[in-house]
């Protein structure tokens, strides 16, 4: 039975289709025969106890040379046989806190949201890898100057970053006794102000920073690894590190098998985890990218795997 699919994203206008996993995800829904419409940015509210959101009716074509039409927008409610794509990116700030809180509401009234609003409020995409110790590398969160300072003393080198950030924005790499460290925690913490983390430096990121999805807790088969280019220490595709498909290792599945079935409890049905060597370092839950370049790869559809799940029902 066809779906009201309602996506809720950054700009449509701005993105790359080679690259966009909403718009794999889009294409797919519409190829099943449901219709799309797209949350006009800002759209989201509410009106006497109801969720409603500002819509336009939306196709969708892979073509860069024009990929999207919109019909004219209105007002309605959100509810049953409607499945809402929470897809915007981060950060996850005030604005996107409340569309959570009334995308709750939707929940409420019978809509399919994905991912679940809760989880995408609870689940910090760096604080939610610690919730699984047995798989990160060494790490510690402080907004405490000297705490991440001993930190990267005692391991010599680390990877120091902001917990809101994504694409590799404001990732430093620092080395204990380097002079610029002072100035890097004082930027990253705001003199303070704002928590930090630092990871042990993994030189295994010279051969990728993995990306394995999750499909309600279940990883797929392959992953992306992003290797960093150049003179970047980074792999993140923002970054400019080039994306490479492998097969899962065992210890990716270990990984995936950790992590997986708390995604699944907590309704986060397209999840990414990112993998540098044997080694957990976040788990992304707003809006997961690579499902482009791996189908291209290896000739699969990973949307539709998802977009299977979605309508068996069994969140």
């Amino acid at each position: 039975m066809p779906f009201d699919v309602i996506v809720v994203m950054d700009p449509i206008g701005s993105i790359k289709i080679a690259k966009d996993s909403t718009f794999a995800m889009l294409l797919e829904a519409q190829r099943r025969g449901h219709r799309l419409h797209y949350v006009m940015p800002g759209g989201l509210g509410m009106r006497d106890g109801e969720a409603i959101a500002l819509i336009a009716p939306l196709s969708v074509r892979d073509d860069p040379a024009g990929w999207f039409e919109l019909g004219q927008a209105s007002q309605r409610a959100l509810g049953r046989g409607d499945v809402v794509l929470m897809r915007k990116d981060p950060p996850v700030d005030p604005d996107y806190v409340h569309d959570t809180l009334v995308l709750d509401i939707a929940h409420r009234q019978g809509a399919q949201v994905v991912n679940a609003p809760q989880g995408l409020r609870d689940l910090n995409e760096k604080l939610a890898a610690l919730a699984f110790p047995e798989c990160c590398p060494p790490t510690v969160v402080s907004r405490h100057a000297p705490t991440l300072k001993a930190f990267v003393a005692e391991h010599g080198e680390a990877v120091l970053k902001p917990l809101d950030g994504m694409g590799g924005r404001s990732i430093f790499r620092a080395r204990a006794g380097e002079a610029n460290l002072n100035v890097i925690l004082e930027t990253l913490t705001d003199g303070g102000r704002h928590l930090a983390m630092a990871q042990r430096y993994l030189p295994e990121i010279v051969d990728g920073d993995k990306r394995i999805l999750l499909i309600d807790g279940k990883p797929v088969d392959y992953c992306l690894a992003r290797i960093p280019q150049g003179d970047e220490f980074r792999g993140n595709l923002a970054a400019g590190g080039r994306g490479e498909g492998r097969p899962l290792t065992d210890r990716d599945r270990w990984i995936a098998a950790q992590v997986g079935p708390e995604m699944r409890r907590r309704g986060m049905r397209f999840v990414g985890l990112d993998v540098i060597g044997d080694w957990l370092t976040e788990v992304n839950v707003t809006s997961p990218t690579c499902i482009r370049e791996l189908d291209a790869q290896f000739s699969i559809n990973i949307a539709g795997l998802l977009f299977d799940a979605i309508e068996s029902g069994d969140a």
